[in-house]
């Protein structure tokens, strides 16, 4: 993490902000968590507010890789701004996250302007948090005071009347969004029978404190958060906050308070859409349910929205433009956290497998096959909150993890040090593509003693050469030479090794070569966008010139490639 204080907001400011929000939030998390009590007692928003910062703070760190990586220097701050704003919406997670996103958004439109210079002082700073509130009220289909809306609004109050550097107006802004914390079990009915403060709004007064440490140094005072006849608990004193919890007969009693029975399902999707469209969508799943936001912009939007129908509410997003990263939730008649019930106990499974995959058509398959599944969209890799939160998925003693990318690796291996420090055994087996996972998912055996599972596994993985072939994006140098835009790659165990203009030729070059070092079974997973004659031209290769090879081919969907090749 770069050094601190900043003077000024760049893109190392960013960097550095990213990094200590990603930490606060990381402290906070099960806090948050416990004190989350609108607008549904679901216990998440701490980390859903923590995947979304993750998810912000892995695109700025894209950016400054690809730069040392170019030897370009330091990222301007437009460009990390940018990248912060475009990491929290494509990882947005339920109401608060997605209103982060929002938030983030905002101070970007405003850091990134083209005047860079008017942006990076305390003036500039302050017009950035103001227009991030205002954006992210826009962004709610009905703003409810008490709520993050509500902290957010005072912090920029304060940030615009104070004068002086970042410093100074970083930490107006955070004693003004403390204060406005403190009174939301006042504005907000379900907060005072609860006894607790906004959940959002606490989740904002961390990312503020990270903003207050990121220009000052200083790690600001403590956070109140649950508040026992009048008299507040701070997070930070002699309290252990990570054990505070909202009793259950008072959860049941703000659910069955007036108003407070909503919708069954909790619906998120990616949309690729114009402006007009997303203005129709608003209208119709605002008559579909509540809690309605959607964030973004310039193409891409994040759509959350509490609704009965669920089905609906995704229709209505097929019907504005291209939805996808869909993800359903059922609040569930007998969760503990809207009835105030014990919560059935599920027995773990013995054994489960977590995948990473990097299409629609693979998830399905690994899912056929027993397997949890993470889908990773072109560009999108998943972060480690979201391994972890597989791994949780899967209710199981031993996890076998796949990440099936070799730049995932890192990522595989803090999720698996993550769910190990919950008590659950992980296995990580590098698998640097789907057609590895594939081949050691076909051997797994949950019947077996889990070391010789997962032996056999990274013994059927390791057997199995992989490939793939996708068009270039820009010019450079690889193994192979030089490629132009627009050439099709043929890249075997991860280095380029044959440049060429059409799609079945450099596939068929690519599976010789392959093949030349002897293999018993070809694997190829079509992409979206492959021709449609290529697997029936390579079966066709494979059966004239191998003779005992046999060939499988999978639907993969949009997976970026636009052919896997594996051979056992």
């Amino acid at each position: 993490m770069a050094q601190v204080p900043q003077t000024f907001f760049d893109a190392l400011a960013v960097r550095t902000w990213c990094g200590l929000t990603l930490r606060a939030l990381g402290r906070a998390r099960e806090e948050i968590d416990a004190i989350n009590v609108y607008p549904v007692a679901d216990g998440d928003t701490g980390t859903n507010l923590y995947l979304t910062a993750e998810s912000a703070a892995a695109a700025v760190e894209a950016v400054f890789e690809a730069h040392d990586a170019h030897g370009l220097g330091k990222p301007a701050l437009a460009e990390a701004a940018r990248a912060m704003a475009h990491g929290a919406l494509i990882g947005a997670r339920g109401n608060s996250g997605t209103i982060l996103a929002q938030l983030l958004r905002g101070m970007a439109q405003v850091l990134a302007a083209d005047d860079e210079t008017a942006h990076t002082d305390g003036e500039g700073l302050g017009l950035a948090l103001r227009h991030a509130a205002d954006s992210a009220r826009r962004a709610v289909a009905h703003p409810v005071e008490g709520t993050v809306l509500t902290v957010a609004s005072a912090a920029a109050d304060a940030a615009g009347g104070a004068q002086g550097d970042c410093g100074t107006i970083a930490r107006a802004a955070y004693d003004g969004a403390r204060a406005a914390l403190a009174a939301t079990p006042g504005q907000l009915a379900v907060l005072e029978r609860a006894g607790v403060v906004d959940a959002g709004g606490r989740g904002l007064v961390a990312v503020l404190g990270a903003l207050v440490e990121t220009f000052t140094g200083e790690v600001p005072r403590a956070v109140p958060v649950v508040s026992d006849l009048g008299h507040a608990r701070v997070a930070g004193d002699d309290t252990d906050m990570t054990s505070v919890e909202v009793p259950a007969d008072v959860i049941e009693e703000c659910a069955d308070a007036p108003g407070t029975h909503g919708p069954a399902f909790e619906v998120i999707y990616l949309l690729e859409a114009d402006d007009t469209a997303v203005e129709r969508l608003r209208q119709r799943l605002d008559g579909l349910g509540d809690s309605l936001v959607v964030v973004g912009g310039d193409g891409l939007w994040n759509v959350h929205v509490h609704v009965d129908d669920a089905g609906a509410a995704v229709e209505a997003g097929v019907e504005a433009g291209r939805p996808y990263r869909i993800r359903i939730t059922h609040f569930g008649l007998g969760d503990v956290h809207t009835t105030g019930a014990e919560r059935p106990r599920r027995e773990p499974a013995q054994r489960a497998v977590v995948a990473v995959v990097p299409g629609e058509g693979l998830a399905g398959l690994y899912t056929e096959a027993g397997a949890t599944t993470v889908l990773a969209r072109p560009g999108e890799p998943p972060a480690s909150g979201e391994l972890v939160e597989a791994v949780r998925r899967a209710h199981a003693r031993e996890v076998v993890l796949l990440p099936n990318d070799a730049d995932l690796r890192h990522t595989a291996a803090a999720a698996a040090e993550q769910a190990r420090t919950e008590g659950i055994r992980v296995a990580l087996i590098p698998t640097r593509s789907a057609v590895q996972g594939i081949a050691a998912l076909a051997v797994h055996e949950p019947e077996r003693r889990f070391d010789e599972d997962v032996v056999q596994m990274t013994s059927a993985a390791g057997a199995t050469r992989y490939a793939e072939v996708a068009v270039a994006e820009r010019q450079s140098w690889t193994m192979a030479g030089i490629c132009q835009a627009g050439d099709v790659l043929g890249l075997i165990d991860g280095d380029v090794a044959v440049i060429g203009s059409d799609v079945t030729v450099t596939a068929e070059a690519v599976l010789d070569r392959m093949l030349s070092a002897g293999g018993e079974l070809v694997t190829l997973v079509l992409g979206d966008e492959a021709p449609e004659t290529v697997a029936e031209h390579l079966e066709a290769r494979v059966r004239e010139s191998y003779l005992a090879v046999d060939t499988v081919v999978y639907r993969g969907g949009r997976q970026g490639a636009l052919l896997l090749i594996g051979v056992e």
